[in-house]
C-alpha cells in the first residue's frame, strides 16, 4: 500500500535551518507530484510547496518564498525541503503527500514535528 514516512524535523531556534524528507513506497514516485502541507496547532492545513514528476517545476506558498526550497531524488524515492531562516510561525506538523496543489490526496504521511523556537 502507498507509504509515507517523513523524517528530518526538531527544534531549532529563529533564523535556522532543517532539510525535512519524504519516503515513498507502494507506488511509482517518479510519476506522483508530491507536495508538503504543514498544520499548526489549532489552525487548519495549509499547503507549503509542489514539486512536478521531473523535479524542475516547482511553486511556494507565499509564506514560505524564498527561505524555502523543495526537491526530490527519484532515484531513492525521497522527497526533501530545505527550511532556512525559519520563525516561530513555521512551527507546526509538517506532512508530505502526493499531488499538486489543489489536488492534493488525502492520504499524507503521519508527519514530523518542527518547532522554532528562541
Amino acid at each position: 500500500q502507498v507509504q509515507l514516512v517523513e523524517s528530518g524535523g526538531g527544534m531549532v531556534q529563529p533564523g535556522g535551518s532543517l532539510r525535512l524528507s519524504c519516503v515513498g513506497s507502494g507506488f511509482t514516485f517518479s510519476s506522483y507530484d508530491m507536495s508538503w502541507v504543514r498544520q499548526a496547532p489549532g489552525k487548519g492545513p495549509e499547503w507549503v510547496s509542489s514539486i512536478n514528476t521531473g523535479g524542475r517545476g516547482t511553486y511556494y506558498a507565499d509564506s514560505v518564498k524564498g527561505r524555502f526550497t523543495i526537491s526530490r531524488d527519484n532515484a531513492k524515492n525521497t522527497l526533501y525541503l530545505q527550511m532556512n531562516s525559519l520563525k516561530p510561525e513555521d512551527t507546526a506538523l509538517y506532512s508530505c503527500a502526493r499531488g499538486w496543489v489543489g489536488t492534493l490526496e488525502s492520504n499524507w504521511g503521519q508527519g514530523t514535528q518542527v518547532t522554532v523556537s528562541p
